[in-house]
């Protein structure tokens, strides 16, 4: 019903920056909120950041100030823009969607690494 495609992951130093993209498709008019979940080894899966149709935002404590979740509704694309990235960034983002149900993409890896 719903589709997701992340891209914009990749290999980055600590301090540089990166732009995840989600690009949904399907039913897109049921979707009220998406939201970036990540994974690292060993780890439960956390909520990274979050918006809803209205634009409201919400983000994980250890991100906040530094990334920035966004929607360009034309285009049916959620955005992450991660600046000044830390190893502990270091995991698989996810993209979500929430509507009738959870949609899921198949994730991308990023990594902070010197």
């Amino acid at each position: 019903q719903v589709r997701l495609v992340e891209s914009g992951g990749g290999l980055v130093q600590p301090g540089e920056s990166l732009r995840l993209s989600c690009a949904a498709s399907g039913s897109i008019s049921s979707i009220y909120a998406m939201a970036w979940y990540r994974q690292a080894p060993g780890k439960q899966r956390e909520l990274v950041a979050q918006i809803t149709n209205s634009g409201s935002t919400q983000y994980v404590d250890s991100v906040k100030g530094r990334f920035t979740i966004s929607r360009d509704n034309a285009k049916n694309t959620v955005f992450l823009q991660m600046i000044s990235l830390k190893p502990e960034d270091t995991a698989v983002y996810y993209c979500n969607a929430l509507g009738s149900r959870t949609f899921w993409g198949q994730g991308t890896q990023v990594t902070v690494s010197s």
